[in-house]
């Protein structure tokens, strides 16, 4: 094993020191509203954990980075699509170059993409777009429960009950949509480094429904990674679930971070994510 993959190793060329933000102690099961929330109530009802942690530029150790051990790799990956806030292009011109990458990386026999998400560290960009800022939270998209519900979301029942029999898994591929990445990047955990009671099942409340996500405790192990400068013919693929619990990289957590290096005057970041339910 790299020596980067080891706890307590900190001082690689790369290595930078930045504060991401946990989930808090405190009573009650965590929830957050996607929405403003009805009057009288709070938007979240646990607040953020600030912590200092060390994050490691994975580039030098790309190739050997992985979805089903550590839970997330980098793949060189060109894309025909030339607005992507066009939602239209997106999803006739980007789902199809998504599903075909996701078959190629994973073996999967079929991949299901069921959204994407814009966003834009540009306070103009996301008013004039209607696009969302990065999210500086240490989470993942999924739960146990959440990530099978997925499947029920967006199968026939029938075929659902037969796909849930066998492994399947939910990835976010993300990727920067303009020049690479100067501010604002984007951290992922090492999924060995998780420990199970570092995730806290949260449900994030929308209008119409309640989903489930994770929240994450600190835990003085998680390693944590980046890819600097991160480029628009470049996809980060980051494992969110997986049925599997053989010791294969189940769920992961990500989160937006303020490199201390980046310089003054960067441009904001602009990423798309697109989320998708791949079968084996």
């Amino acid at each position: 094993m790299d020596t980067l993959l080891q706890p307590g190793a900190a001082t690689a060329p790369g290595t930078v020191h930045a504060t991401l933000n946990y989930l808090a102690p405190g009573a009650g099961a965590p929830f957050v509203y996607a929405y403003d929330p009805p009057l009288g109530m709070p938007p979240r009802n646990r607040g953020s954990e600030p912590r200092r942690v060390q994050i490691h530029d994975a580039r030098p150790l790309m190739r050997r980075l992985s979805l089903d051990v550590e839970g997330f790799e980098l793949r060189r990956h060109d894309t025909q699509v030339v607005d992507f806030y066009d939602d239209a292009e997106v999803r006739r011109v980007y789902y199809p170059e998504v599903d075909a990458l996701l078959r190629a990386a994973t073996g999967a026999e079929k991949v299901v993409i069921f959204d994407h998400t814009l966003r834009s560290g540009s306070a103009e960009q996301r008013e004039k777009s209607g696009v969302r800022e990065p999210v500086r939270s240490v989470h993942n998209d999924y739960t146990a429960l959440s990530g099978r519900r997925r499947v029920s979301d967006h199968l026939p029942p029938a075929e659902a009950e037969q796909r849930l029999s066998r492994r399947h898994a939910v990835i976010n591929v993300w990727r920067s949509i303009r020049g690479p990445v100067e501010a604002t990047p984007l951290a992922v955990c090492d999924a060995r480094s998780l420990r199970p009671d570092d995730l806290v099942a949260t449900d994030l409340v929308y209008p119409d429904r309640v989903g489930e996500v994770y929240s994450v405790r600190y835990n003085p192990a998680h390693r944590w990674f980046f890819y600097s400068h991160s480029r628009r013919d470049e996809a980060l693929l980051i494992k969110t679930y997986d049925s599997l619990e053989d010791g294969t990289a189940r769920f992961s957590a990500h989160s937006a971070f303020d490199d201390p290096a980046t310089p003054i005057g960067a441009a904001p970041r602009e990423s798309i994510e697109v989320r998708a339910l791949v079968f084996f």
